[in-house]
Formats: structure tokens, C-alpha cells, sequence
């Protein structure tokens, strides 16, 4: 038989937090640095006569480089995406 006086221990509800839930931390990356980070990828490609990386680094600069826009002013971000996409496409034809 069951006792309807012991908690159940295996509930969710059994224990309630003491002191609140922990806030969840937020990254916000330093866009000066982001900005920096673009602009020497970029400054790579127009240097470059050919794809200066190997395919696994060109998947992920084409992965990352238009997220890592988006810490960036709209009008900064669209320009650097085109510019990026530029120079891949002359680079992916020569």
C-alpha cells in the first residue's frame, strides 16, 4: 500500500530551486575584433591568384563568414557578404 504522505521523489516538482534559476550567459563578440577578422580573410582572397585554403577551410569560411556579418552595422554586413562572394567567384573561376 501506498503512503499518501511521502513525496514523490522521482516528480519534477519534488525540490524546488533555493535560488532561482541561473541566468543563461549571453555572448556578444567584440565587433572590432569580428570586423578585423573579416577584413583579414577578405585581404587573403584579393591577395590570392588562386583558392589560397583548402576545401575543408573554404566551407567553413563560407559557412562562417556571412554569420560572423552578422555582429556587424546592415549596411557593413551586406557589403562585406558581397565583397566576400566576389572574390570567391573569381577565385572559384581562375
Amino acid at each position: 500500500m501506498a503512503r499518501d504522505n511521502q513525496p514523490d521523489m522521482f516528480s519534477e516538482d519534488s525540490q524546488s530551486d533555493l535560488f532561482g534559476a541561473e541566468p543563461t550567459p549571453s555572448y556578444r563578440p567584440d565587433p572590432e575584433k569580428v570586423r578585423a577578422r573579416l577584413h583579414k580573410i577578405l585581404a587573403e582572397a584579393r591577395a590570392a591568384r588562386k583558392l589560397p585554403w583548402e576545401p575543408t577551410r573554404v566551407s567553413l569560411y563560407r559557412t562562417i563568414f556571412p554569420q560572423m556579418t552578422n555582429w556587424l552595422p546592415d549596411d557593413e554586413a551586406a557589403q562585406l557578404r558581397f565583397d566576400f562572394e566576389s572574390e570567391m567567384a573569381r577565385l572559384n573561376a581562375a
